[in-house]
């Protein structure tokens, strides 16, 4: 497929309670995974940015300047509107296609980017492995779930033009560091299962907010109150007591069903993010069938420093061939 196809073809927003329908694509300046795309096709102009999550995807991309192997090609992707709704693609232009791994960051959902996770994406390339590493609107962007909505549309994107980038629509795991862990378990708890997801991996996830609301009262510590009010913004603003519904909705563990795919967390012994908040979706899955392993490491580690602890990433990486297999040739 070319840069025109790319550049032209519009993706609806998956996410049918945030997303009515669909608006114009993204300019971005236009490369192509086809070295014979016709350099002349560029997309319509670009709209005003906007926070709303009824915004189309666009796959027209930019080069980056990773260090890569000869035959990974990386490129960012505008899948939005919105300057936030980007995503690298590492993808390998021979041999099979290939699974995919969407590396999601973390932040308090307010901060954080995808510039953060470019060694850890090009671990999965290196295993072989299609590598997304995006960016989502951010809680000072817009309100939950937004964030849900983003990852959601990142994904249909990247599985809509699979075979440009030489990748297996059937098979992709999410791996989601702290807030970005909630948005990844979040997804994997999105309906009845989503189509081709094999796996989520959280490290450090706060997948349970009503529980962080709930430790950061004023006996809490530092880091506690600071994800509390981090909670708070992503919820609009609203506490759980005056939007209910908003709070539910974040809730990982209220929508375990059986379609939902296997999940792994890390956490700290003594983190601000307890592991008590992964069992608890351990065991809403476990009421329908479906397997959670959390394993707790000793100290205070949180995210990325727990993820570079010593046994995380190869236990990580582990998790994740078995559920997507290794990449021959």
């Amino acid at each position: 497929m070319g840069a025109a196809a790319l550049a032209t073809l519009m993706l609806a927003p998956p996410d049918a309670q945030a997303a009515t329908s669909a608006g114009a694509p993204v300019h971005r300046p236009s490369a192509s995974p086809n070295p014979s795309a016709t350099p002349s096709a560029r997309p319509p102009a670009r709209p005003s940015a906007s926070p709303s999550p009824s915004s189309s995807p666009s796959p027209s991309a930019s080069p980056s300047s990773e260090l890569a192997p000869p035959d990974v090609r990386i490129h960012t992707y505008a899948y939005g509107s919105h300057a936030r709704q980007t995503m690298d693609v590492w993808w390998h232009t021979t041999g099979p296609q290939r699974p995919a791994v969407f590396v999601i960051h973390g932040g308090w959902w307010s901060g954080g980017d995808k510039k953060y996770m470019k060694s850890i994406s090009r671990s999965y390339s290196e295993l072989g492995y299609t590598v997304v590493n995006l960016d989502y609107r951010l809680s000072g962007d817009a309100a939950w779930p937004a964030q849900r909505t983003d990852v959601l549309t990142a994904v249909s994107a990247v599985r809509r033009h699979a075979a440009s980038f030489n990748t297996d629509p059937g098979r992709y795991v999410l791996v989601g560091f702290s807030a970005g862990g909630h948005l990844a378990a979040a997804v994997g708890a999105y309906g009845d299962g989503r189509p081709g997801l094999r796996g989520v991996v959280g490290i450090s996830p706060p997948v349970s907010p009503l529980s962080a609301f709930a430790d950061g009262s004023a006996f809490g510590t530092k880091e506690q109150q600071k994800l509390r009010k981090a909670a708070i913004k992503l919820a609009g603003g609203c506490t759980p007591a005056k939007c209910p519904r908003i709070w539910s909705s974040m809730e990982v563990p209220f929508h375990a069903s059986p379609g939902d795919p296997p999940m792994l967390a890390f956490h700290s012994s003594e983190e601000f993010v307890p592991p008590y908040q992964s069992e608890m979706l351990k065991d809403s899955l476990a009421s329908v069938g479906v397997r959670m392993i959390v394993k707790t490491m000793a100290g205070t580690q949180h995210s990325s420093p727990l993820y570079r602890e010593p046994g995380v990433a190869e236990t990580v990486q582990s998790w994740i061939v078995a559920r997507l297999g290794r990449v021959a040739g």
